[in-house]
């Protein structure tokens, strides 16, 4: 007996699969770009019956646009208006006087109510020109007034919610040029869910969401690293919801430039630059215009039921056009390799033994080294690598100073120039100052000893704070920076110490994470901050 089939649209493509196919299955069948954890979209497929009448029509005229809203659409008047719409444009205007206009006229039969009435500014009716039918008109009330317009029964129809300022710059010999429905987008989008359960039976119909495809714009460079930052586990994190926008507040806090300016469109990657949440990422679930606050960064092109649909705590999986171009952290073999698939040429500042670390890259951005096909990058020995480990859970907000001041927040590899080397102690100080605006209370400071290849950083209630240190063997009277345990925050410890053992003072260090993971977010209430970005 052969099984019996279902249709699923995966990704924009449909497929024939078994019955009680899951999306983890679908997933291993197909390929399709998914990142262990995330969630993915299933999008139902919409019956006949569930259909709603659309209630919103864009009027778009020569002196700007006008979006009526029906109050019922079921109604007489409604009814005449859905069936004869599309049929009306370009729609030139009829008469124009203090308290209304009308456009039209077009034909139309119904039975119509004499006698004067009452209407409201903005009301919208159909109106019987000459109490023919055949000459109907629609007609915008611009003032409270009475008046006999021969409308149906229901009387008003619809309400102009927007284009107020436009209709009361219409005159004679203008047009209302297209008439469209305005479909909500969650209409548009359907009866969707997110869910990290990739056991659940998927139906005939169903559509499988499980990447959204952002394209960066090549106005923000500079604003597309520090997004590609953002996702560099693969995914985008739902920190905070409200109808016109998805947060991610991975950098939250974070400096970044302000370069992009233009309307936040549905489907619209931003970076707030300035005042609260400064370094959040933002999806644009509604149309809204450009913000001086908002550097547009990128446009979602595919897969945006994931943002839409998603819930504070999910996960979804992105990709970017381009990918991001980072060789920090690499060897020079493996990205001459993949620079010269690209047809990049890469030019190497000092030494270019294949094995050695890429440290620094300019341009600093991809789409600047796309645009130039050209990149120069200084490697360093691995000898020159030092390797650690922070202790998150322990000092949350010393770790967060620490990678903030040498730039491992945004990127793979931090500088950290050696002030001081004595006996087996060795001191460093960012070029950063963070200290000048970040604070360093006192955070997981030492007992009783401190173990040897421990990171510590000097706290605010010393003099040198934010200076680091690291000793070499366990010590009990003093921390790694040499000051009393009190002031010392112990914020990690170094994986392999024997790198550290040739440096001297002026030399600069390189710092790589291994046990990479994102900064716990602020568990502040950020109601106030979602009223604002909802402006």
């Amino acid at each position: 007996m052969v099984a019996s089939k279902i249709n699923v649209t995966v990704n924009g493509t449909e497929h024939a699969f078994k019955a009680k196919i899951t999306p983890a299955e679908i997933i291993e069948k197909t390929g399709a770009p998914y990142t262990e954890g995330a969630c993915v979209c299933i999008v139902k497929k919409k019956k006949e019956e569930e259909k709603t009448l659309t209630k919103e029509f864009v009027l778009q005229t020569n002196k700007g646009p006008l979006v009526i809203e029906l109050k019922d659409p079921s109604s007489v008047s409604s009814q005449i208006w859905i069936e004869n719409y599309d049929k009306l444009a370009p729609f030139p205007i009829l008469m124009e006087s203090p308290d209304a206009i009308s456009f039209g006229p077009f034909e139309t039969e119904y039975d119509f109510v004499r006698g004067s009435k009452r209407y409201r500014k903005y009301d919208v009716v159909l109106s019987a020109g000459g109490f023919d039918t055949s000459q109907t008109t629609l007609t915008f009330s611009k003032k409270d007034h009475y008046a006999e317009y021969g409308t149906p029964e229901d009387g008003v129809f619809a309400t102009l919610i927007a284009g107020r300022t436009n209709l009361e710059k219409i005159d004679k010999g203008d047009v209302i040029e297209s008439i469209e429905p305005y479909v909500e987008e969650k209409a548009a989008y359907g009866e969707g869910q997110c869910t990290s359960d990739l056991s659940v039976p998927l139906e005939d119909g169903d559509r499988l969401i499980t990447v959204a495809e952002i394209e960066m714009s090549p106005h923000s460079p500079q604003g597309t690293e520090t997004f590609f930052a953002i996702i560099k586990d693969g995914t985008f994190q739902i920190d905070s919801t409200a109808n016109a926008f998805r947060s991610d507040d991975t950098l939250k806090g974070e400096p970044c430039e302000y370069e992009n300016f233009e309307p936040r469109k549905l489907g619209a990657v931003c970076l707030r630059t300035a005042g609260t949440g400064r370094g959040r990422a933002y999806i644009s679930t509604a149309n809204r215009a450009s913000s001086l606050l908002h550097s547009v960064v990128g446009h979602v092109v595919s897969g945006m039921e994931l943002p839409y649909f998603a819930a504070p705590g999910d996960k979804f999986t992105v990709e970017t056009a381009p990918p991001r171009l980072l060789l920090l952290g690499h060897n020079i073999g493996d990205s001459k390799e993949l620079l010269k698939a690209l047809g990049i040429k890469m030019n190497v500042s000092g030494s270019d033994d294949k094995e050695d670390v890429i440290v620094a890259q300019s341009p600093a951005t991809t789409i600047e080294i796309l645009r130039e096909g050209e990149v120069t990058v200084t490697a360093v020995p691995t000898g020159k690598l030092i390797e650690v480990e922070f202790y998150y859970d322990e000092a949350p907000k010393s770790v967060e100073f620490f990678r903030h001041s040498i730039d491992l927040k945004t990127q793979p590899v931090g500088q950290l120039p050696v002030s001081m080397v004595y006996d087996e102690t060795y001191i460093f100080k960012a070029e950063k100052e963070a200290e000048k605006y970040k604070e360093i209370m006192p955070e997981n400071t030492p007992k009783s000893n401190v173990k040897a290849f421990d990171i510590g950083i000097t706290n605010q209630s010393a003099k040198r704070m934010g200076y680091i240190g690291v000793r070499l063997a366990d010590e009990t009277m003093f921390g790694p920076t040499g000051e009393k345990f009190e002031a010392t925050n112990i914020i990690g410890r170094v994986l392999n110490p024997d790198n550290l053992k040739n440096i001297q003072e002026g030399d600069v260090i390189y710092i790589k994470e291994i046990n990479a993971r994102t900064t716990p977010t602020d568990a502040e209430d950020d109601a106030a901050e979602a009223e604002e970005e909802e402006a």
